[in-house]
């Protein structure tokens, strides 16, 4: 039996969380450069706000004049979603997370529905974060009562039961199934297929023919038939990327090598993080495509000895981006991806690397762990400043407080 614990509108709940002043009020969370709408809370949503709304387009409305917008946190979001884990965790021996915002847990062996308020419960005590948690015998089941529950008051919503799923099936309609998409909810429609219960009812023979496999295996979930085992071990990294929209256009090469730098070194950080090493690298700029200025996307991929090394992959990364640059023009994006990655231990040396791997090792341990200690960017590689003018704009970012030691909220008494 599968639990799916979801978090109602989590980028908002998290900025509540340390905020009550925005409870009861419309909310949206901004995505990179402040530029879209990617998280609504209720109020937000019942006003109109779609997700991906332009908000420096629609903030100029009336209706919308008193909704916040907070710029994206992801580094506080990411360890919310931490905290969540961790207390579902002390709750349930198999928890798999799914996205920053879902886990499924395994309900085998507990009473469901109330052992599931409670955990509900804590969940809101702890980590401060409004959950709603749906319950099946297979994935796709607990993701459909996941939804359900949102319209309840208990929060929970049991699809083990075949008469409880059947009425609740009649009234959802197919878009709400994971895993069925634009192209085959209108294929299904030109049949006359517009609820879940309409879906779940077809012949499983007559699926595969207007379905692809996956189409199959949702449709033998759907009537109980479990194709998705939780999977507790995480997916091997194939790539690491940093990419980022610039604050302002970039026109300067010393500006657009300070960007490189930044990238490639966060890149090579998170590679570091994961214990992975790269094998090859893909480096590239573009113009904005929609100014109506010149377009120009540079863009070269290359294969690099193994490593993780942040000078190396700077040199690399500022070398590539030297061999494209075109001067006169105004930049908007840049970014560096580390391609076919490796399990450092096992990754092949050259015979003769450029780079020592014994001292480069050290060197990345002396400066990860300092960064660890006392903040990220305490020490830098050369040429990345302290503070850009060209970084990603976050107007109404709120504080970094479960990250960052000068963020931690103070209390008096």
């Amino acid at each position: 039996m599968f639990g799916l614990i979801d978090g109602n509108n989590f980028y908002v709940s998290c900025e509540r969380a340390f905020d009550p002043t925005l409870r009861g009020k419309p909310v949206i969370v901004l995505s990179n450069n402040d530029g879209c709408a990617i998280a609504r809370s209720a109020e937000a949503k019942a006003l109109g706000i779609k997700m991906g709304e332009v908000w420096h387009l629609s903030k100029r409305k009336p209706e919308f004049r008193n909704v916040i917008a907070k710029s994206s946190n992801y580094a506080l979001y990411g360890d919310m979603s931490r905290r969540v884990f961790e207390v579902l965790s002390e709750h349930f021996q198999r928890v798999e997370p799914y996205s920053i915002d879902e886990m499924f847990v395994d309900l085998t062996q507990f009473a469901r529905v109330d052992y599931c308020r409670r955990v509900r419960d804590r969940v809101r005590q702890v980590a401060k974060i409004p959950t709603c948690i749906g319950i099946g015998p297979t994935k796709t089941l607990a993701k459909l009562a996941n939804k359900h529950a949102k319209g309840t008051e208990i929060g929970v919503s049991d699809f083990s039961d075949l008469d409880a799923r059947r009425q609740a099936f009649a009234e959802m309609p197919i878009s709400e199934i994971w895993g069925v998409g634009g192209a085959s909810q209108a294929k299904l429609n030109g049949l006359g297929i517009f609820t879940v219960d309409q879906f779940a009812s077809l012949p499983s023979a007559s699926i595969r023919k207007l379905m692809t496999v996956t189409g199959q295996r949702t449709h033998a979930e759907l009537n109980g038939v479990s194709c998705m085992p939780l999977t507790l071990a995480p997916a091997k990294r194939q790539t690491v990327s940093v990419t980022r929209m610039f604050g302002r256009p970039l026109e300067t090469w010393e500006d657009m090598r300070e960007a490189l730098a930044a990238h490639a070194s966060r890149a090579a950080e998170k590679c570091r993080t994961h214990g992975l090493a790269a094998t090859g690298m893909q480096v590239f700029f573009h113009t904005n495509p929609h100014s109506g200025e010149p377009w120009y996307n540079g863009q070269r991929s290359f294969e690099i000895e193994p490593t993780s090394d942040s000078f190396s992959i700077i040199r690399q990364a500022v070398s590539a981006g030297g061999s494209m640059w075109k001067p006169g023009l105004r930049y908007a994006k840049c970014g560096v991806i580390l391609l076919d990655l490796q399990a450092e231990a096992q990754a092949s040396l050259n015979l003769l690397p450029t780079n020592d791997p014994v001292k480069s090792e050290k060197l990345m341990v002396a400066l990860d762990s300092v960064n660890a200690r006392f903040g990220r960017d305490t020490l830098r590689p050369g040429g990345i400043g302290k503070a850009t003018t060209w970084s990603t704009r976050a107007n109404n970012r709120s504080p970094r407080y479960t990250t960052r030691f000068s963020d931690l909220m103070e209390a008096t008494a």
